[in-house]
């Protein structure tokens, strides 16, 4: 059976509010998994809990809250030090915006994701998730991850409507293109997810569960 390592952030505020993870790109994918006969396990930088937002966004992510086990998982994420990567058959990153300051340049997840993409396992991200994979090279210590490949991610279209871009470190649409990515977008809150060789990159929250089917699609062609 194959499991998934899903990556999540420990940086719970954005301009002094609550923030971290946003959950219902956690929850859809999760679905997905579950349905698909795939299991996970949760990681963090810290391990312990990691916090979120957006409970109340839809039944699918009210549903996973509501079932002890998930809600567990979150409150006991295991730390990125102690992970065996070997143990995983691909990495998913969601996204929130808590990953862009404590995820962006995590070198533990770096070499976590270097070692999977090298061995030919798939990685995953959506929503601002992508931008966890910006800055990480192969092993050549040279080749940027995302160089010359089609990805998605937030778009600045959707900061714009969210008020946001006064409050994060840097725009995820520029720093993809700046690591050579060619980056695709659809108009804002439409559905998108790219696939490229054994990247998948969603566009926005509405994209969660889709990452999470291509994800699995993957995983069972294996």
């Amino acid at each position: 059976m194959p499991k998934i390592l899903i990556i999540a952030s420990n940086h719970g505020d954005l301009a002094g509010k609550p923030n971290g993870t946003y959950l219902p790109e956690l929850t859809h994918a999760v679905e997905v998994f579950a349905a698909e006969g795939i299991e996970y396990d949760l990681a963090s930088p810290k391990g312990g809990k990691i916090p979120g937002y957006g409970e109340d966004a839809d039944d699918v992510t009210k549903k996973l809250l509501a079932d002890a086990e998930f809600a567990a998982r979150l409150e006991s994420t295991k730390c990125l030090e102690d992970v065996d990567g070997s143990l995983y058959d691909a990495i998913f990153y969601p996204g929130g915006y808590g990953l862009l300051f404590d995820l962006s340049e995590n070198a533990t997840a770096h070499k976590l994701v270097t070692a999977a993409y090298e061995s030919q396992k798939p990685i995953a991200a959506v929503c601002h998730g992508p931008a966890a994979l910006a800055k990480i090279k192969l092993s050549d210590g040279e080749t940027l991850l995302i160089a010359d490949k089609e990805v998605t991610g937030f778009t600045r279209e959707e900061e714009v409507a969210m008020g946001t871009l006064e409050a994060i470190p840097y725009l995820l649409e520029e720093r993809m293109m700046e690591g050579g990515a060619i980056y695709r977008k659809k108009a804002a809150w439409k559905e998108l997810v790219v696939v490229d060789g054994l990247l998948i990159t969603g566009q926005n929250p509405q994209s969660a569960h889709g990452v999470g089917k291509a994800l699995a699609a993957m995983l069972k062609k294996e």
